[in-house]
């Protein structure tokens, strides 16, 4: 049961870096892209809508919300586009794990600018 398990979070992470790549291909529809990169986004942002310390409620939204969001953008994309990516995000995460750097710069710089909005926020507060 564990090894299913395992391999279903392998087969997710596969679709999302597809579904990334299905957002850069340049036959995608726009509102295709615009959804499925909202998707993947919110799928690789440690920031998440509902806190995961929240007891319960916090994990719902990893474990409802991305695989509902996946299933729609499988939906709206071309099936000879989604095909293509999947072939080629497969190439990618058997040489390795992709890496994003720009990405990474992103993430963090949103939680500098949120750390740096919530120290001015108290010292507006406190002050």
């Amino acid at each position: 049961m564990l090894e299913n398990f395992k391999n279903r979070i392998r087969q997710l992470k596969r679709e999302t870096y597809a579904l990334y790549l299905v957002a850069r291909h340049p036959q995608t529809p726009w509102y295709a892209k615009l959804f499925v990169a909202g998707v993947v986004a919110y799928a690789f942002s440690p920031i998440d809508l509902i806190p995961d310390f929240v007891p319960v409620l916090g994990y719902l939204d990893d474990l409802i919300l991305i695989p509902l969001g996946i299933a729609i953008a499988i939906r709206l994309t071309p099936p000879d586009i989604l095909v293509e990516c999947r072939a080629k995000a497969q190439e990618i995460v058997a040489a390795g794990k992709p890496v994003s750097r720009v990405a990474a710069a992103v993430i963090l710089g949103i939680w500098v600018l949120l750390v740096a909005l919530g120290m001015f926020w108290a010292y507006e507060a406190f002050a």
